[in-house]
């Protein structure tokens, strides 16, 4: 029974750690499909797979910036966000970051990415 508390502490720690950093997210998969998407709709912005990665790293990189000034509660709505319906996006993730901080806006740049959003107008 003890052992069982103590893997649950464990267990329950290493959630707690994992929330305080970017989430891995397989951001090449999602721009994978998302070209391939981009192509089969025939669109006359398509974005390449190299522009897409290119986007989501930005974002990455400026996700792990702001993160531990976020609070837990706003990287967990929005992480919920960038990863529903099995594509992962840190340009979503932003995004949302972006859009809820009301208290502290933030410069935001123009990224596609993989985003969900990507085809509509900025």
């Amino acid at each position: 029974m003890k052992a069982a508390l103590l893997s649950l502490a464990l267990l329950g720690s290493q959630a707690a750690l994992a929330s305080d950093r970017v989430p891995e997210l397989n951001v090449e998969a999602t721009c994978k499909a998302t070209t391939a998407t981009d192509k089969a709709m025939g669109l006359v912005l398509a974005q390449s797979y190299e522009g897409c990665m290119s986007d989501e790293t930005s974002a990455r990189t400026q996700l792990v910036t702001l993160w531990q000034t976020t609070s837990a509660s706003v990287r967990n709505e929005c992480t919920g966000e960038a990863v529903v319906g099995g594509t992962q996006s840190y340009v979503d993730l932003l995004t949302c970051i972006q859009m809820s901080d009301d208290a502290n806006p933030r410069p935001q740049l123009t990224l596609r990415g993989a985003s969900k959003n990507r085809n509509t107008p900025h």
